[in-house]
């Protein structure tokens, strides 16, 4: 499964976010490879469909079922639920499992 880390340089939760996608992942017993992508303008973001850093997204797809229909991308840190700079572990579970049925 193919999880994608869309950044940018700073952000102090990519690092933390590509450690808690191994962690959730490797409990799941999902084999993940994970790649950072780095974004350095607005132009990046919108590219990248970034909606903010950092963005996570499993098979192409983000994290946040919230965020799939959106085009609200950002150049700026990402909150989830309002106040954390890392997804809810409930959030990135269904992600995993639902990407892992579709394969």
């Amino acid at each position: 499964m193919n999880v994608r880390i869309v950044y940018f340089e700073g952000c102090p939760n990519a690092e933390p976010a590509e450690s808690l996608v191994r962690e959730v992942a490797a409990d799941l017993g999902i084999q993940a490879n994970t790649e950072r992508v780095e974004v350095s303008t607005p132009e990046d973001a919108v590219r990248e469909q970034m909606y903010g850093s950092p963005t996570i997204q499993i098979e192409g797809v983000d994290v946040d079922p919230e965020k799939r229909s959106g085009e609200d991308y950002s150049f700026g840190c990402r909150v989830f639920n309002g106040a954390h700079g890392l997804p809810p572990r409930e959030m990135l579970i269904n992600a995993l499992k639902e990407a892992g049925q579709q394969s």
